[in-house]
């Protein structure tokens, strides 16, 4: 049996998001979105590398900043392991529900995430490498959780990819980079043209913080 969530309403899924905003204003040196087209009367999936404690606050950051800013967010979700919801009751009243890998019950979430996806302006947050990596990796691997949800989805979902990379240079906050980018909807999906595409764009998001030295191309 899964732990369905509770999504923050709207008004305070942005009033979190503009208190996040002061929280990054004083431990970021800057926070820079790089936005993608965002489109009308989808849901949205947000797939991003996950790589620290940060990452939940920089999708709800995301959520209202990189999506709302452009069309209506409803409601972000996100999936998470059932023995921390276990552990941490409240998680499911900010928009979490259980996934057990390797039970029977992951069918179940995975349904569960395309029920939500079905409705206009809900997020689903989504890590596709499932496991914290350093931000500087060079190649993200996908698991196959995203094809089996984005085959359950009726209506129309955009997967939006953001690279979130952090570095600091000359100052002693680090500065904080949103690369997002229109990965296309569950009409025109292809998993393996996904994860070209997507790891084409991370290298080319690393790249731009790069000031000074030229990587040769692997």
């Amino acid at each position: 049996m899964i732990i369905k969530s509770k999504p923050l309403p709207l008004y305070l899924l942005k009033l979190a998001a503009y208190f996040l905003s002061l929280v990054f204003k004083y431990r970021f040196n800057k926070v820079i979105v790089r936005p993608a087209d965002v489109k009308p009367d989808h849901s949205y999936i947000l797939m991003c590398n996950h790589f620290s404690f940060w990452d939940g606050l920089f999708a709800f950051y995301l959520a209202i900043y990189g999506i709302h800013k452009q069309q209506n967010v409803k409601a972000l979700y996100v999936m998470s392991v059932k023995k921390q919801m276990e552990k941490k009751w409240w998680l499911r009243y900010i928009g979490s529900f259980s996934i057990e890998p390797g039970k029977r019950s992951v069918q179940q979430s995975l349904a569960y995430a395309a029920e939500v996806l079905s409705t206009p302006g809900n997020v689903l947050l989504y890590y596709p490498q499932g496991n914290l990596e350093t931000s500087h990796i060079r190649h993200i691997v996908f698991k196959e959780g995203i094809l089996e949800i984005v085959q359950r989805i009726k209506g129309n979902c955009q997967l939006i990819w953001s690279s979130n990379l952090t570095d600091y240079f000359e100052s002693l906050k680090a500065s904080l980079y949103f690369n997002m980018y229109d990965c296309g909807t569950n009409h025109d999906f292809d998993f393996d043209e996904l994860k070209a595409k997507v790891n084409q764009y991370h290298l080319q998001a690393i790249q731009k913080n790069i000031r000074f030295t030229d990587e040769p191309e692997a």
